[in-house]
């Protein structure tokens, strides 16, 4: 459980600046490939320019990366659990400079070092998600590792080669992409997407509660993997704590990237562009809440089969054909994506490995499977996810009745932490 101070926690910044280039870097417009350039990823910070309708190019002017500096008043220590998504603290351990969130005309990333009375500190990256997926983003990271532990040449350099994703000439839609279709129920349920109106907690899985989980699964789906289980298992409880119509669709999308060897892209190492699909399934309200976990397993193994290279190459021609860059559905949809295993928590910058390391939270209808090691050692999994406030009582219900004995470990983490903060 996390502890709970009287203490006011506070950071106080320097003011933030534009770290530029060491030399002179060339003048130019690069071109996004069509998986990067999609509505799903238009987000956070950008600095593109306008060419053709609704594409995006990055702007290579030179002007830099945001960087700002910060002194906490507390130890990590202090922080307990609550250092780990959905960290409460968030705020104050990354800014948003004004002006620098926008699509348009704005730095690529800002980071935030903040120096912590214990003498360790916290490492706080926005980035724009047009730019780079999770394996991209780890590149990078590594790539500062290397750099502050004194390398003198880069074990992996970057890669551009946009025009590896881009659509092919001419474009050819040949799979089915439910993952940008919006769903049309008949009923007027409405889940506010709001994250003002939204509780957000994250959920631990141990060994102990695979092992509760997997035994409710029929033998030949026994051997499903981590990702499939757990997916599985927070999409069934997600539906049922909405309360949404039995004869309702839901639908279910996973993140696949594109990167294993299974998929024969050829996507060179040094490759940082997004390079993931939105593969989807769907499933009766009813059917996904009445079913055993089984079900819902066999859809998640059947949503992460649809992923192939020819899906990807579809998806990227979808982009040029339907020209408005469609976004991945709102209404009715749950997307997961695996982020325990591309490497955030081997990340050593000289002062060891992180106590944690991933990203910050859950988005409205997005959840990431985190690496989380507990105080005790153990290694598993942590899920943040949100949801309106009578549906978070409702999940949890629900989960501590699927996991039976073994809840007390699975929700000690999500305690609400009501410590004051200010700037």
């Amino acid at each position: 459980m996390a502890p709970k101070f009287s203490q006011v926690l506070s950071v106080t910044r320097q003011a933030p600046e534009l770290i530029v280039p060491a030399r002179p870097t060339p003048r130019e417009l690069k071109q996004l490939s069509d998986i990067d350039d999609q509505e799903s990823f238009r987000f956070h910070i950008p600095a593109y320019r306008r060419s053709q309708p609704r594409k995006l190019m990055v702007d290579c002017n030179g002007e830099g990366i945001l960087f700002l500096e910060a002194e906490a008043n507390f130890k990590l220590e202090q922080l307990g659990g609550a250092i780990q998504s959905p960290c409460p603290y968030l705020e104050q351990l990354t800014y948003n400079v004004p002006g620098s969130e926008g699509i348009l005309g704005c730095p690529l990333l800002l980071i935030q070092v903040t120096r912590l009375m214990c003498g360790g500190f916290t490492l706080a990256i926005r980035f724009n998600h047009t730019m780079c997926d999770a394996s991209g983003l780890v590149q990078f990271v590594k790539t500062i590792e290397e750099m502050a532990r004194g390398a003198n040449t880069l074990s992996i350099f970057p890669v551009w080669q946009w025009e590896r994703l881009c659509a092919r000439n001419p474009p050819q839609v040949t799979s089915v992409h439910l993952e940008y279709e919006e769903i049309n129920n008949n009923s007027d349920t409405f889940i506010t997407t709001n994250p003002n109106e939204m509780d957000h907690k994250s959920f631990y899985f141990g060994p102990k509660e695979v092992r509760v989980l997997k035994n409710q699964l029929p033998l030949h789906l026994r051997n499903c993997s981590t990702f499939e289980l757990l997916a599985a298992c927070m999409w069934r409880c997600r539906t049922i704590a909405l309360q949404l119509d039995p004869k309702d669709t839901v639908q279910f999308s996973c993140l696949v990237t594109a990167r294993a060897k299974d998929y024969k892209m050829d996507i060179p190492s040094g490759y940082y562009g997004n390079a993931v699909a939105f593969p989807a399934v769907h499933s009766k309200v009813g059917a996904l809440c009445n079913n055993p976990l089984g079900y819902a397993v066999a859809l998640v193994k059947k949503a992460k089969a649809e992923m192939s290279e020819e899906h990807i190459r579809s998806a990227a021609d979808l982009m040029e054909v339907k020209g408005r860059r469609p976004r991945h559905a709102i209404k009715g949809n749950y997307i997961v994506s695996d982020l325990s295993k591309v490497g955030f928590d081997r990340i050593d910058l000289g002062w060891g490995k992180p106590v944690f390391a991933g990203i910050a939270g859950a988005k409205s209808i997005f959840s990431f499977l985190n690496r989380y090691q507990k105080e005790d050692g153990e290694t598993g999994t942590l899920i943040p996810i949100r949801l309106p406030g009578p549906s978070m009582k409702r999940f949890e219900e629900e989960l501590k009745r699927m996991i039976q004995g073994s809840t007390e470990d699975l929700f000690d983490i999500t305690e609400t932490r009501k410590i004051a903060c200010k700037l």
